[in-house]
């Protein structure tokens, strides 16, 4: 396993457990047991945390940084499914079932994780079934992103589905003052991955927009959406 070695407690720790939905509702004593166990590792920009055929025995949290989930396809292309900001969690399957990973996770920037074992999660599992619900819930929701994806290859054009990204992200900017613009959740070959398209399309269709006067970039993340309606029509 790729990364420097990993510690045991510390206030680091609370501060990465108390970011994620399946723990942040527990009582403080009960946060403190979870703590207990928790183990931290920092990964290097590109380092992976995982790959496919390792063993998934582990709740990896990121507590900062982002780490990106991928697949390779048999050519070698990367299809990325998501990315992972602080007080989002990867490896829940192995809290069911010991199992491979299917994927590869690999650090976009320099990142610290939280790790916690099968073993320990499973005991916190039956003694606190409230966490098993919010799993349950995360479970439900990535379903549905993953659904609406395949949806979205099979039946939409490339167009229509960087479209949607953008104004999909822009409605979920929570800055009234600046309610067009919104920052890219990750870097341009990243995100014409998740689209399934490539870096060159991506630009070429970004450009189309800014020339209809449906855009504006402001910067290599930075885009300004003038027209959503037309965006979305185009």
């Amino acid at each position: 396993m790729a990364g420097s070695a990993c510690h045991h407690g510390g206030e680091g720790q609370r501060g990465c457990v108390s970011l994620v939905p399946i723990f942040n509702h527990l009582a403080e004593d009960q946060m403190d047991e979870v703590m207990q166990v928790v183990q931290n590792r920092r990964l290097r920009k590109n380092e992976t945390l995982y790959q496919a055929g390792d063993e998934a025995d582990a709740l990896y949290i990121v507590h900062r940084g982002q780490v990106k989930i991928y697949h390779l396809s048999e050519s070698g292309k990367e299809q990325l499914i998501r990315v992972l900001y602080p007080g989002d969690f990867t490896g829940e399957l192995a809290l069911f079932q010991e199992s491979e990973h299917e994927s590869f996770a690999e650090a976009v920037v320099d990142s610290n994780i939280c790790m916690i074992q099968r073993s320990d999660l499973q005991r916190f599992l039956m003694k606190y079934p409230t966490i098993s619900l919010k799993i349950l819930q995360e479970f439900s929701s990535r379903l549905g992103s993953s659904e609406k994806q395949t949806t979205q290859f099979a039946t939409e054009k490339v167009e229509l589905r960087i479209a949607q990204f953008l104004v999909e992200n822009m409605r979920a900017n929570k800055n009234d003052a600046n309610q067009g613009r919104l920052e890219l959740p990750m870097s341009k070959k990243d995100l014409a991955s998740y689209l399934g398209t490539t870096p060159e399309t991506l630009s070429r269709r970004l450009t189309d927009f800014e020339e209809a006067a449906y855009i504006q970039q402001t910067g290599q993340r930075d885009i300004e959406i003038l027209d959503a309606d037309g965006l979305l029509l185009s």
